[in-house]
């Protein structure tokens, strides 16, 4: 900032400190001013200010944004950014993000304004992509740096990194390079500046080699001057990207100086559908599935459908055990009994082995036979349409159909000492939800039934209903399906149906992808002895891997069939396992979680978001104690240090589960309690900031115009074929 600028921020600052002090001439004390929990974001349209943003709306920490470019935007003034509530001193926003470390130009009275808040409070800024300058303690990139791409570029913590914010790191932080012919990172690779200003000191906290070089440049550091602290991205990112995903944590954690509303979590689990059951082979002279609803009339069923045997079923186990990875097994008790009874068998060994390890899964109800519970399918043609009455009005599968299906899987699993939750329930196909485009409504037989059975938690597919939503008396758990096909045992199955699906018409393929939204086509087809591996698994896993780092505890989904033969979905599997355990310290685990305790989580965020974005949280930090008021009914999100306990009516209880270094998690106001109540630990409550002292020294203001950002960067996903399986 500029001399002028910089003798305003005092100035300002000098005003703001004096209200620190208590009006009344008969107490000398000073009042700890109040902090509230909210953070300032100033957004100029950008990639990197849109990626913070994000993170900060999933994880459900409560921020008001100020769009540079709308007309009659809200000028940051002092009383913008504080005040004074029954006599004590308030900072309105616990921290702030600007696009840039100056986003209002040199000798701006917002600039001024927002140094002086800064000073006066300790609230801390996040710079979201700028320039290597010395305005934000860095040498010029042209100083033996580097300027340009940055895909493939292989980020790693520092040590002060790791013993602050990005400890939960395990050092690495790759970046994407996914498409060679496009541009999907670019930044500045610097070192801090040799001579600070007085005063002043750059830590550099995630570095990375420079090219050509063997020196290392700065891709986020804290600049710290002028009783200030600036957190200096010098690259630019999207919300999607893993390098941003593997930093978001810490760059909240930083500004909010490890105390905010929300919390961010990785979480991982995977249902095998059709347990015991046999599912339908692909054909690759067909191009479809014999005995399923996508081949024409005529072509018959198929004669050899892929089933688990008993000795892929020992491998599950022994897998699972190997990995500390609990599958969630979705179950249909009539595929075993069909099998004894094809076989002329009185036991089933697959049956025998799993219900022998029962205990090393998780058990959901998949209906006894897997039938379809929406409308009457018509399957004389292809696609299926609902079948009707002679006066043209939908028929529906019954009430009484649907109760039968799940209540004589409940019976089976009884009679073979199978523990269930009766309140969860995965229909096959997710039927009974609308279906589009055949079946545009909900069988209206289905809410009833559920109430009759007592389901409270219905699986549905994430990729035609990604938002959760009521069914009656129960709520939908939105299921990502995994690219790993129903109808494949080998890989050179599910390569063949892969290129049908995703290559052009002149390739050989369907077309589809031509004319899908959620896909992209393959430039040719993939090899089918090689391309399984080479392709499809590391393009499956970076998708689901992205889903991991995204704080979704929405589940995937694959099949049984995907764990017998070749056991397909092994590969895809570890490959996320373990790349995560790569990249996270032991500390930050990937979170396993049932379907109830699914849904229960998107219940609480739904109405905690609600909540703070209808403006009914009250939520700040005095000191060592932190106070959240929400409306009856909705608990409270939050992420605290390690040792922080919540006051009750008599003590104090701990507070949260301990995750990536601090402890977060839900709670409610105590017996006869209107608020939650946090103490935090001596350790972590800031020393009052000091008031700012003059300096001459110029700071560089950014230079004009927007930053550079390659198109990959703004890209809203990444490019790749879509999802597609079946429930």
């Amino acid at each position: 900032m500029g001399a002028s600028v910089r003798a305003a921020a005092v100035a300002t600052a000098a005003a703001l400190v004096g209200l620190v002090a208590v009006p009344s001439a008969a107490r000398a004390a000073v009042l700890t001013p109040r902090v509230d929990l909210r953070v300032l974001v100033v957004d100029d349209g950008g990639p990197a200010t849109a990626a913070v943003t994000a993170e900060l709306d999933g994880a459900g920490t409560p921020y008001t944004t100020v769009d540079l470019a709308a007309a009659g935007r809200p000028v940051i003034t002092a009383g913008f950014l504080s005040d004074t509530v029954a006599g004590r001193p308030r900072a309105k926003f616990q921290a702030v993000v600007l696009p840039n470390e100056n986003p209002f130009g040199a000798g701006s009275a917002e600039t001024a304004a927002l140094a002086a808040y800064e000073a006066s409070y300790g609230v801390r800024q996040v710079d979201a992509y700028t320039y290597a300058s010395p305005a934000v303690g860095l040498d010029y990139a042209q100083n033996g740096g580097y300027i340009g791409r940055l895909d493939g570029v292989r980020g790693q913590v520092t040590a002060q990194g790791a013993a602050g914010d990005f400890g939960y790191l395990r050092g690495a932080v790759p970046f994407e390079d996914n498409d060679p012919s496009q541009a999907e990172s670019y930044g500045y690779l610097a070192s801090p500046l040799a001579d600070q200003a007085a005063g002043a000191s750059f830590t550099t906290l995630v570095d990375a080699p420079v090219p050509g070089s063997t020196r290392r440049g700065v891709l986020v550091g804290q600049y710290t001057h002028d009783g200030r602290s600036e957190l200096v991205l010098p690259f630019v990112y999207n919300r999607y990207q893993q390098q941003f995903r593997l930093l978001a944590r810490g760059i909240v954690e930083w500004m909010t100086q490890g105390v905010h509303l929300g919390a961010d979590r990785n979480y991982f689990e995977v249902q095998v559908d059709d347990v015991f059951l046999a599912d339908d082979r692909w054909n690759a002279t067909l191009d479809c599935t014999p005995g399923d609803v996508d081949c024409p009339v005529g072509t018959g069923a198929d004669g050899d459908p892929i089933r688990m045997t008993a000795d892929d079923a020992a491998y599950a186990k022994q897998w699972s055990a190997a990995h500390g990875f609990t599958f969630d097994f979705v179950f249909n008790g009539g595929g075993s009994e069909d099998w004894k009874s094809d076989h002329g068998a009185s036991t089933d060994p697959l049956a025998t082995r799993l219900l022998a390890d029962a205990g090393s899964y998780r058990w959901v109800n998949h209906t006894y036979l897997h039938p379809f519970l929406g409308c009457v399918q018509d399957v004389t043609v292809v696609p299926w349409r609902c079948a009707t009455t002679a006066d043209g009005a939908t028929r529906w599968v019954s009430r009484a159909d649907i109760t039968a299906a799940v209540k004589d899987n409940r019976s089976w699993a009884a009679s073979h000492g199978l523990s269930l939750d009766g309140s969860e329930l995965v229909t096959g196909e997710h039927s009974g939800l609308k279906v589009l485009p055949q079946q545009p409504a909900d069988n209206p037989n289905l809410a009833p039934a559920l109430s009759s059975l007592g389901v409270k938690y219905l699986a549905s597919d994430n990729s035609r209903e990604p938002d959760q939503r009521t069914v009656g008396p129960a709520v939908t758990v939105p299921r990502f399906p995994m690219n790993v096909f129903y109808n494949a045992g080998t890989a050179q199955e599910e390569t063949d149906e892969y290129n049908w699906i995703y290559t052009a018409a002149a390739e050989g393929g369907s077309g589809a992808c031509t004319t899908s939204g959620n896909s992209t086509c393959l430039p040719a087809p993939l090899d089918p002895a090689t391309g399984y591996a080479s392709f499809i698994v590391p393009l499956e896993a970076r998708i689901d891997l992205g889903h991991v780092l995204g704080n979704n505890p929405r589940p995937h989904f694959i099949h049984q069939s995907n764990l017998a033969e070749d056991r397909i979905a092994y590969p895809v599997l570890e490959r996320v396992l373990g790349d995560y355990a790569g990249l996270f310290a032991a500390n930050t685990p990937a979170v396993n979680l049932r379907t109830a305790d699914i849904a229960t989580e998107l219940q609480r965020r739904a109405a905690w978001s609600a909540a703070w974005k209808g403006g009914r949280v009250t939520a700040y930090r005095i000191g060592g104690t932190v106070t959240v008021s929400a409306p009856s009914g909705v608990q409270v999100d939050a992420t605290v240090p390690a040792g922080t306990r919540q006051t009750q009516l008599l003590g104090s209880t701990a507070f949260g589960t301990a995750y990536a270094g601090r402890s977060s998690g839900w709670a409610q106001p105590g017996l006869l309690q209107a608020a939650v109540t946090l103490v935090l630990p001596s350790a972590a409550v800031p020393a009052a900031a000091p008031a700012p002292a003059p300096r001459t020294a110029v700071r560089l203001a950014a230079p004009a115009g927007r930053l550079p950002v390659p198109r990959g960067v703004t890209d809203a996903v990444p490019a790749g074929p879509g999802d597609s399986a079946r429930g």
